[in-house]
């Protein structure tokens, strides 16, 4: 069975739940009730990467992060830093984060890479084409998969190039990011040339606003939570390693009916 990501946002503008954990006992809390649901890594982070987000800066992100994954990493959880900042990974490696989850790939801040690969932790290397702020700039795509795939493969050769090894690497292929909703759909169904690139592959759906086309306008956390573990379910068949929810005991239920179901 795939990895579930538990989503810990410590931010108060974050898209679907900001303000709801913002704060060191509200997100540790959230953080166990995700392991609780079945989450396998705790996603922690301190900024938003929504559409139209603006940057908080370094001291912030560090503020809001810091204990947050101190104390989820020494209470023995798998701790990853959503961050696209070198010096907010460093830190939180420091404090026990395993993992580096960047949606830039590297791209926002040319010491990310080396920061992994001095570190020898895992790296998640997103799909991206800009800062939140400008999201859909670069939303232009002949062959989506494709082109994805290609552009994380060139992400691929600049991390091992700055001495990232192989299988510390985990490519997301950015859901939601330069994308609109009909190109989201079209890349879920099209993931075989990023799963093909020989890598683990995270797959981000949870809650994101091109749901809407499916379930119609402002549909329900809960309805987005079901759609979120129907497409957990679809990305495991795709051949993903993992899923990022921010609600994981849905998705955890859908993927234990689809091992039942391959394993009769």
């Amino acid at each position: 069975m795939i990895e579930v990501m538990g989503i810990v946002n410590v931010t108060p503008d974050s898209f679907s739940d900001g303000g709801e954990h913002f704060g060191h006992d509200a997100a540790v809390a959230h953080g166990l009730l995700l392991e609780r649901q079945g989450a396998t890594i705790l996603d922690v982070g301190g900024e938003s990467t929504r559409p139209g987000a603006q940057p908080v800066g370094s001291a912030e992100e560090l503020r809001r992060v810091l204990p947050v994954v101190a104390q989820l990493a020494s209470g023995g959880s798998v701790v990853s830093v959503d961050t696209y900042r070198a010096d907010v990974a460093e830190k939180a490696i420091d404090h026990g984060a395993r993992i580096i989850n960047d949606v830039s790939g590297g791209l926002a801040d040319d010491r990310m890479l080396r920061v992994a690969a001095d570190a020898g932790v895992d790296i998640a290397i997103g799909h991206w084409r800009g800062p939140s702020a400008d999201m859909y700039a670069g939303a232009d795509y002949d062959d989506i998969g494709r082109e994805v795939a290609a552009e994380l493969s060139a992400r691929v050769d600049a991390a091992l190039a700055a001495g990232v090894d192989a299988d510390r690497i985990i490519l997301d292929p950015g859901v939601g990011f330069a994308k609109s909703g009909a190109q989201n759909w079209r890349l879920l169904r099209e993931l075989g040339p990023v799963v093909g690139l020989g890598f683990r592959v995270l797959v981000g759906t949870s809650r994101k606003r091109f749901f809407a086309s499916a379930l119609g306008e402002e549909p329900s956390r809960e309805r987005k939570d079901l759609a979120t573990a129907v497409t957990s379910v679809l990305a495991q068949q795709a051949g993903a390693w993992g899923v990022r929810v921010h609600e994981a005991a849905a998705t955890r239920d859908a993927l234990a009916v689809l091992d039942d179901w391959e394993s009769a």
